[in-house]
């Protein structure tokens, strides 16, 4: 049974070379022998795509920690890359690994979801990684925390980046009402879809491509809806495991991030950003918001 499937795998990756203090992700320093189990989760991860010869896979690697400082990420990401069945290999990083290796990639696959985070890096640095993704022609967005602090650095992007690449705002959410509708409109000005994120939205019984055409992947091979709902459905490891894979209602009441809401049905996100939904860049015509 050949798939037409975006995986999401997040393995057991926890730490990171940055500390923000809005990070919901984990803080916490891997052992060696951690990042060997790591490490061995991903290569079984890569063994099984690669013998997946008849299906066409997304896939979009989401980290809880900083995974392209660790060179046996980059090694798996271009081994992916290269493989026909693959159609886009995805990752979200802050850019801060050296980007050699990058040269050894199916650029036409490679696809990068980046974040600059003020705290942890100068925006030059940054802005200076950007002008390397642009000469080796690989593609990818650029995005920032909507802090109320961030605006400048947002406004500064925008004017730096070249105009073809999307910068997206996540919307800070943990404090209701949060934002003046200024600030909304700054946002909105810096990135047209950012009141779609800025909205969390009742998503219970509601249909969502989620444990159908996308799932979510752990490194044992567990396989759950999204990152947002802890039933496992079954593993990928298993014999027959497509059978798991059918049409479902969410479970959850509420949906507050992007990569969750953007499956949700009713929403027709998948129009706004077409074959870009898994490194986060929509298509280039103006987006009817209302």
């Amino acid at each position: 049974m050949a798939l037409n499937l975006s995986i999401l795998y997040r393995g057991s990756l926890s730490s990171c070379n940055y500390g923000c203090q809005y990070c919901p992700f984990a803080k916490t320093l891997n052992s060696a022998l951690e990042l060997a189990q790591d490490k061995a989760d991903l290569d079984r991860f890569v063994e099984w795509v690669s013998h997946r010869n008849n299906d066409h896979l997304g896939i979009l690697f989401t980290p809880w920690g900083e995974a392209l400082i660790h060179h046996y990420y980059q090694t798996a990401i271009s081994k992916l890359t290269q493989l026909p069945q693959v159609i886009k290999v995805a990752i979200q990083t802050n850019l801060s690994c050296n980007l050699d290796w990058m040269e050894d990639c199916n650029k036409q696959t490679l696809a990068l979801w980046t974040t600059f985070h003020p705290t942890e890096v100068s925006i030059e640095d940054f802005l200076q990684k950007c002008r390397q993704l642009d000469q080796r022609k690989v593609r990818y967005s650029v995005g920032i925390v909507g802090l109320k602090e961030h605006q400048k650095y947002a406004q500064l992007l925008r004017q730096e980046l070249l105009p073809s690449i999307y910068l997206w705002v996540n919307a800070y959410k943990r404090q209701p009402d949060y934002y003046t509708s200024n600030e909304i409109a700054f946002f909105s000005e810096i990135d047209r879809l950012f009141p779609i994120n800025n909205k969390i939205y009742n998503t219970l019984e509601k249909p969502c491509h989620t444990g159908h055409t996308v799932i979510s992947l752990d490194g044992e091979g567990s396989i759950r809806r999204c990152h947002f709902i802890k039933e496992v459905i079954g593993n990928i490891y298993s014999p027959n495991f497509e059978q798991v894979l059918f049409p479902r209602n969410c479970t959850n009441q509420v949906c507050r991030c992007h990569i969750g809401y953007i499956h949700l049905s009713e929403l027709n996100l998948y129009k706004v950003y077409d074959d870009g939904i898994l490194e986060r860049i929509p298509r280039g015509e103006q987006i009817n918001l209302g």
